[in-house]
């Protein structure tokens, strides 16, 4: 029997429900299932624990208002999810919130049918709603160069360099750099070795900057911020960057980091890791690199995902032609 009903969050983070039966014939509550697909995540598909927590967001999302009815996750019909997407709509979620949700929900439902908890998915009929069209944000090429530029030449100022010119020269994301240890990197050789999503290795090359700020930080840097032999948590020998307590830096760690450069260089911007990113790819487009080029460094799976950027790079062109020219 399935236990569903109120949501009890509880300290450590997972769920439980109160006690009430229903004839799915499965021995998990709401919370175990939710705790079990994360599982899922992690470990088989190897999805990073931001996405993860992401998954686990909007499913817990989804329970709690099934909660009201006294229904479990495995209970849920078409139907009810049609009315829960409609619950979405009225509390003015944006599209791309409500896509996203959606996907998160899609991919539940496929799993348990997969394992035999379900006959079959209720939500394989959802509509595969488009996000929307917005264009990912992207810095200037001088505004990128002063943001790399800003940190000072302490050991700090080292680390944050080279996190800089990793993310902005390499086009990785926050995790696969958080991820880094120190064989990784081959600044001599000019390159970086990025484990991806799924678990799928590729390598990068490093532009001049990075290859010095990364050697410089080796040199002069990494060896002051690295604990002492007694500080748990941490693999000395191995990992690239540390924070400030000496354990490996997180991506919370990078973007608070990346958050007080950018206040400092460019103000009120909305700059995240992932900016620096979209920055790389649209850059080396209009620089007139190859998009299957583009598509290997950025570690895409589907050439559609990185067609995006030439989105951009067409939208740079229009603002030069308003900008520029006298008829425009």
């Amino acid at each position: 029997m399935l236990e569903v009903g109120e949501l009890i969050f509880r300290e450590d983070g997972t769920i439980e429900t109160t006690t009430t039966s229903t004839s799915t014939g499965s021995p998990l509550s709401d919370g175990a299932l939710i705790d079990a697909y994360s599982d899922h995540l992690l470990l088989e598909r190897h999805l990073s624990g931001h996405t993860a927590d992401a998954y686990r967001a909007d499913l817990t999302s989804l329970a709690i208002f099934l909660a009201r009815g006294r229904i479990g996750l495995l209970d849920v019909s078409y139907p009810i999810l049609r009315r829960w997407l409609a619950h979405l709509r009225t509390r003015e979620y944006a599209r791309s919130t409500v896509a996203r949700k959606t996907a998160s929900v899609r991919g539940f439902y496929s799993w348990a049918a997969r394992r035999g908890m379900i006959e079959a998915s209720p939500a394989a009929l959802l509509a595969h709603r488009a996000g929307g069209s917005r264009l990912p944000a992207v810095l200037k090429p001088l505004e990128a160069g002063a943001l790399a530029e800003a940190p000072a030449e302490d050991s700090i100022g080292l680390r944050d360099r080279a996190v800089l010119e990793l993310l902005y020269g390499c086009g990785l994301r926050v995790s696969e750099l958080s991820g880094l240890d120190v064989e990784d990197v081959d600044p001599e050789g000019g390159r970086v070795r990025v484990l991806g999503k799924g678990g799928k290795e590729r390598m990068v090359p490093m532009g001049e900057p990075a290859r010095e700020a990364v050697k410089r930080y080796l040199r002069e840097a990494r060896q002051a911020m690295s604990p002492g032999p007694g500080v748990a948590g941490t693999s000395r020998g191995r990992t690239l960057f540390f924070n400030r307590r000496g354990k490996r830096m997180t991506p919370r760690d990078v973007r608070a980091m990346l958050d007080g450069y950018v206040r400092l260089t460019l103000g009120a911007r909305n700059v995240s890791p992932h900016t620096l990113r979209h920055s790389f790819a649209t850059h080396l487009l209009e620089g007139g690199a190859d998009i299957r080029v583009v598509q290997e460094l950025l570690g895409h799976s589907n050439l559609s995902t990185t067609q995006r950027y030439t989105h951009v790079s067409k939208g740079r062109l229009f603002d030069s032609y308003r900008q520029s020219h006298p008829r425009a």
